[in-house]
């Protein structure tokens, strides 16, 4: 993990729609990243990872993102994250 992140999220992409989600605290998907589960604890987070990764039903590209807890919840560290987070890059706007 960088330095000026002291947890993780664990992140993928809903395999239907291809929003990207965090895994929340109940192990529900959310697109809200206030509302993901942090760890602090690395040999935790991998194994909500592996457990995550499991679930190719739903997700796709699951991996652990670092982040900086806030009182707000956990906010990027990395400018992919940022990206990430603010939404789909394709638009309906853009036939493909």
């Amino acid at each position: 993990m960088p330095r000026d992140s002291d947890v993780q999220v664990v992140t993928a992409n809903l395999l239907r729609e291809g929003h990207v989600v965090w895994l929340a605290a109940d192990g529900s998907w959310t697109r809200d990243l206030s509302r993901a589960r942090t760890f602090d604890d690395k040999a935790a987070a991998e194994a909500a990872l592996a457990e995550a990764a499991r679930r190719t039903d739903l997700v796709v590209g699951c991996y652990l993102a670092p982040m900086r807890a806030t009182p707000q919840g956990p906010e990027p560290v990395h400018f992919r994250e940022a990206f990430r987070r603010a939404g789909p890059s394709a638009r309906a706007a853009h036939p493909f």
